[in-house]
């Protein structure tokens, strides 16, 4: 089931948002400033490319004041941009039964999008 939804996902625009998120991360990590931000962009390409079976956990406090302070600036950055859409496509897809799972799926990715600094990807 889970390769059918990463497959659906894929054709219905999940391979132009990865690419998008990664040709994003190689812009950002021109300058030494942006390679954290471009490696979390990289992250969600990940998720993007193949979000059913993927699992986001919170790595605790790794990262301590410095994640906090990442997760603040990437928020101002665009990030709180990056979270809505996803919002708004999650509650798009969850007015169908049929579109619940990748709505989900949007949901996922928005909580990654707002605080992508001391999370993991399973």
């Amino acid at each position: 089931m889970k390769f059918l939804g990463n497959l659906v996902w894929l054709l219905f625009g999940g391979i132009i948002t990865a690419i998008e998120y990664t040709v994003a991360s190689l812009v950002m990590m021109i300058t030494i400033i942006g390679i954290p931000f471009g490696l979390q962009t990289l992250k969600m390409a990940r998720v993007t490319l193949w979000p059913f079976g993927c699992e986001i956990r919170d790595k605790g406090n790794s990262g301590g004041c410095l994640s906090l302070l990442m997760n603040v600036l990437w928020i101002f950055a665009g990030g709180i941009w990056i979270c809505l859409t996803h919002l708004v496509f999650g509650l798009i897809l969850c007015i169908t039964l049929i579109g619940i799972p990748w709505g989900r799926q949007h949901f996922k990715l928005a909580a990654l999008a707002l605080a992508p600094f001391g999370k993991s990807i399973d």
